[in-house]
């Protein structure tokens, strides 16, 4: 796997990450043995990019992926974040930027994945009751401390990402990007270039529909968050499942899975986007990491731009409250 910088900070990362959030909560029963051997295998291919954050599954993710690499941390850059609160029970609280929240949640990350130092270290999202001048500060301490070697943002607006970038220089950017979700390429992507933030697409695979694992309602199992995503409900599924058969026939033409024409495509859409599939299996990790060897020809990538263009899918990409949260 080919890795490279991000943006201009000299934090380096395989181009395709693994996002690790699935192996605990949200997308089905957990199997840590296979989710740690999924891991191991990412690090044997040299996907060194592993990403994760408090909240999922109340801090077990962080967990797991301590365990995974306790005995490889040189393989590993381990991303994580802060700033959504949960309750013990699971529910959402909101989003906390205060100074004393971000050293109090990097002090329990640290231990969680029984690290000395967090690679990269995000705010999860913008706390619209705190300045994120004042949050950002606090992160860069923590740099300055040890205890963080880069700092990033997920789904941040353009004005905070200057803001934040102000006051110490952010390295990623986090936001959903994919295929169906094509709205970071108007504002939020020319200001990670102009500024040198690189852009870290999650859900590149339209989390999970662009698999190709779901034709109707009843394949998503019961428990799972996607029943409840607007984008996977209803006749906004019918619409979304259409866009998918686009993309298995460009794909058949390809000779190449619908999931690895969507991987490559945003491979291809510049050195600075970093994409980072969540699985947790290792089948599906061999799978994603082989779109890294597609090459598309400027028609091919034509022929998806046509086929998927911004506003194609159907329905929010979050339910409504949790909308409110994202794009500060």
């Amino acid at each position: 796997m080919i890795q490279g910088p991000m943006g201009k900070s000299r934090l380096v990362v395989s181009r395709m990450g693994l996002g690790c959030m699935g192996m605990s909560e949200f997308y089905g029963p957990a199997d840590e043995g296979e989710s740690i051997r999924t891991i191991h295998r990412a690090m044997d291919m040299g996907m060194n990019f592993l990403d994760t954050a408090d909240v999922y599954g109340l801090g077990r993710n962080e967990e797991l992926v301590g365990k995974a690499i306790r005995d490889r941390r040189g393989d590993a850059v381990v991303a994580t974040k802060f700033g959504n609160v949960r309750g013990v029970d699971g529910s959402w609280l909101g989003v906390n930027g205060k100074p004393d929240y971000v050293r109090s949640s990097c002090e329990a990350s640290l231990r969680r994945l029984g690290v000395e130092v967090i690679d990269l270290y995000y705010q999860h999202r913008v706390d619209p009751a705190t300045p994120i001048e004042e949050t950002v500060g606090a992160m860069a301490d923590l740099v300055r401390q040890g205890k963080v070697r880069f700092l990033g943002l997920s789904e941040a607006a353009p004005a905070s990402i200057r803001k934040a970038c102000a006051v110490h220089p952010i390295a990623a950017l986090q936001t959903e990007y994919s295929l169906w979700t094509r709205e970071p390429e108007a504002e939020v992507i020319p200001v990670c270039r102009e500024l040198g933030v690189g852009f870290v697409a999650y859900s590149p695979l339209g989390r999970g529909i662009f698999s190709g694992r779901f034709r109707g309602p009843e394949d998503i199992a019961a428990g799972d968050y996607r029943r409840n995503s607007p984008r996977f409900m209803g006749e906004n599924l019918v619409h979304n499942l259409s866009l998918v058969e686009r993309l298995e026939g460009i794909a058949a033409g390809k000779k190449c899975r619908s999931s690895q024409l969507a991987l490559a495509w945003l491979l291809a859409r510049g050195q600075d986007i970093f994409p980072i599939p969540g699985t947790k299996r290792v089948d599906r990790l061999e799978e994603n990491a082989a779109a890294a060897d597609l090459e598309l020809s400027a028609e091919e990538i034509a022929r998806l731009d046509a086929a998927f263009p911004v506003g194609a899918a159907r329905g929010t990409r979050y339910p409504e409250q949790a909308m409110k949260a994202v794009s500060r």
